[in-house]
Parts: C-alpha cells; structure tokens; sequence
C-alpha cells in the first residue's frame, strides 16, 4: 500500500522560509506524477506545484512561482517543496498527493489518486 507522509510545516513569519517533505513508501511504479495542493480555510484545494519522474516535468502556479521549488530524491524517496518569500496568503494545509502517471497535471485534486494527511503551514506576524 503506497503512503505519503508530509513533514515540516510550521509558523513563521512573512517574508521567512520552511521545507516541506513527502516521504513515499510501498511504490510499485517507478514512474510517478507527485504535487502539492494546499488548502485554506473557507477556500477550495489548490494545486501549488508538480514535478513528473526525475524532474522531468515541472510546473508551478503564478503565486508561487520565483518563490517555491519542488524536487525529488529518488535515492530517499521524498519530494520537497521549499518555500521562500512567505506571505500571509500561502497560509493553509498543504497536502502531497500522487498518480502512477508520467502526466504533469496541477489544476485537479481528483486526478490524484494517493494523498498525505496534510501539514499545516501558517504565515503570520
């Protein structure tokens, strides 16, 4: 049974920095299309970023994009996505999700078919 478990979320303060992790374990693919979707309160789950196999494909949203990177250790089987140039509005519970697909694919959560059970992130002053 695949698993993600995300790690490394916590408050700072806007303008500060924080690296969140999504240990995968229990693959059978080696071929993957992992992302970050987060979600406020009140507010729809929002695609942030993705990344295919070996960083073959990239992509990021406006708001996020010069501020946030995703990447993959394949030698630990995690993602991450570090986040710089925090602002209130990143504020929420991001969630590492996952599709044995080589489709770079942002826009829709049900497309995903594994998720993390989320960690928080607040932006605050």
């Amino acid at each position: 049974q695949l698993q993600l478990v995300e790690s490394g979320g916590g408050q700072v303060q806007p303008g500060g920095s924080l690296r969140l992790t999504c240990a995968v374990s229990g693959s059978t693919s080696d071929y993957y299309a992992i992302a970050w979707f987060r979600q406020a309160p009140g507010k729809e789950r929002e695609g942030v970023s993705c990344i295919t196999t070996s960083g073959g494909s990239i992509v990021y949203i406006d708001s996020v994009k010069g501020r946030f990177t995703i990447s993959a250790d394949e030698v630990k089987n995690t993602v991450n996505l570090e986040m710089n140039s925090l602002r209130p509005e990143d504020t929420a519970v991001y969630y590492c999700v996952r599709r044995d697909s080589h489709t770079i694919v942002v826009s829709t959560p049900a497309w995903y078919d594994y998720w993390g059970q989320g960690t928080q992130v607040t932006v605050s002053s």
